[in-house]
């Protein structure tokens, strides 16, 4: 053997040994949500907030025991599907990633938390809502925001008590997020004294809700809550004007989205629709949700939809959980990320209680003017 092929061999086996040493050094982290269908720009919305902040922690530089790391984003597709949420859970568990940040929707996010939880994978969900969620006991499970008993009973309240309302109509698509969030403000209402005088169903997938409106016509509600997504908001808020019903529309986070007014295609009235998300920032952090804003905006050319900070926070505190344990091995990290407590994220101090549920979760009442959201109050 010459000793050019001598030197050539034991190049390619350093290089080798550099680029095994390199891969080990990748941390990845799954993002799921949908990027297909009807809601996609809320699931780009989140997506891009997780990436932005896995570019954010890159440039910074992340060590973990004592190890610089890059971080990866493995995103995936579940089109707001149960079953295809579900089989792409279990692509990022054959991926061998480090923690999950997802669903979107309670109805994915639910049947997906068993498959993370078998594997032992932590997942934070960055938006879904549904009590069932981290009711489980399942001990990988965590979300950012509050639930639905907190946000329907809370909307439940403020249509009677804010809004004066009289009678009052729901209509739910039956998902695991709509029937959810839609009981719980049932239950908010009727304590508070107000009149539910009809329920109405639809599902995720209709857009001719003529039917169901008519019938709620007849009993002349002065609110009709939706317990639905805004791709589903907005064709009823046209054909509530068609059908000349002159009501508030009330709803949950999945219908209040920047995208909300161009889904109704100019039927939308000033003051109108009340609906809240379930987060908020107090006045003493509104400038980090704002510089936040305003910097996902120059990055991306697109302005948050409503959960991106969510899933900015949901990432930095996975990664914050690896760095303080010293390792990014979920069964050594997942004890330290469910003793987090006092966590500053742009979205306020993030800790989590015994189930995986954000301490103390906020949420912030809108109402749209001109097209645009206005934020009304911070509601703990």
């Amino acid at each position: 053997m010459t000793s050019r092929i001598k030197t050539s061999l034991l190049a390619l086996a350093a290089l080798a040994a550099s680029q095994a040493i390199y891969a080990q050094d990748v941390v990845r982290i799954g993002h799921v949500g949908p990027k297909s269908g009807p809601i996609a720009h809320l699931g780009m919305d989140n997506e891009l907030g997780a990436k932005l902040a896995v570019d954010d922690l890159n440039a910074k530089g992340v060590t973990i025991g004592g190890k610089k790391v890059k971080l990866e984003l493995l995103g995936e597709d579940d089109a707001g599907d149960p079953k295809q949420g579900t089989a792409v859970a279990q692509k990022l568990v054959d991926a061998k990633v480090s923690g999950v940040v997802g669903h979107l929707n309670s109805g994915t996010t639910i049947p997906a938390s068993r498959i993370y939880s078998d594997a032992g994978i932590p997942q934070i969900s960055p938006s879904s809502t549904n009590p069932k969620y981290t009711r489980n006991g399942y001990k990988t499970a965590f979300r950012v925001v509050a639930d639905d008993v907190h946000l329907g009973g809370t909307l439940g309240r403020y249509a009677v008590k804010e809004l004066n309302g009289k009678s009052i109509a729901i209509i739910d698509d039956r998902t695991a997020y709509g029937q959810g969030v839609a009981e719980e403000f049932s239950k908010g209402a009727k304590a508070a004294g107000g009149n539910v005088v009809g329920h109405e169903f639809t599902n995720d997938k209709a857009t001719d809700f003529t039917a169901i409106l008519t019938t709620l016509k007849g009993k002349k509600p002065d609110i009709i809550f939706v317990g639905a997504m805004d791709a589903t908001a907005g064709p009823l808020l046209r054909q509530m004007k068609q059908l000349g019903i002159d009501a508030k529309m009330m709803g949950g986070d999945g219908i209040c989205s920047g995208e909300l007014p161009k889904l109704a295609s100019g039927a939308m009235g000033d003051g109108q629709v009340y609906c809240a998300e379930a987060g908020g920032v107090d006045a003493s952090q509104r400038k980090g949700m704002d510089d936040f804003r305003a910097r996902f905006k120059a990055t991306t050319k697109l302005d948050v939809q409503v959960y991106a900070p969510y899933s900015y926070d949901a990432v930095n505190v996975l990664v914050a959980a690896m760095v303080k344990a010293g390792s990014s091995d979920p069964a050594k990290y997942l004890p330290v990320l469910a003793k987090t407590d006092g966590y500053p994220g742009v979205t306020g101090v993030i800790g989590f209680d015994a189930k995986g549920d954000i301490k103390n979760g906020a949420l912030t009442m809108f109402t749209y003017k001109g097209g645009e959201r206005q934020a009304l109050s911070v509601v703990r």
